[in-house]
């Protein structure tokens, strides 16, 4: 089974699936920018509490989009 389940999917018509995959790839970039190399077990990592995510898109002055991230948590 993917990360994402992408094969159950009912994203099928217009420009929908394309959206859908760029948003996949954005969530895994963003993983992988943080530090992360296991992107199931960062996925895991994240839906256990819901401003993980929100975090991890957060700004900073200093440190740019993904915020020190890393520092944050104990993997």
């Amino acid at each position: 089974m993917s990360t994402y389940d992408e094969d159950r999917s009912q994203v099928r018509t217009g420009s929908a699936p394309q959206t859908m995959a760029t948003l996949r790839n954005t969530a895994i970039g963003l993983l992988r920018a943080a530090g992360f190399d296991n992107i199931a077990k960062a996925h895991r990592h994240m839906i256990h509490d819901e401003n993980r995510p929100l975090r991890l898109l957060q700004t900073s002055e200093k440190q740019g989009p993904i915020c020190d991230y890393l520092h944050s948590f104990s993997r």
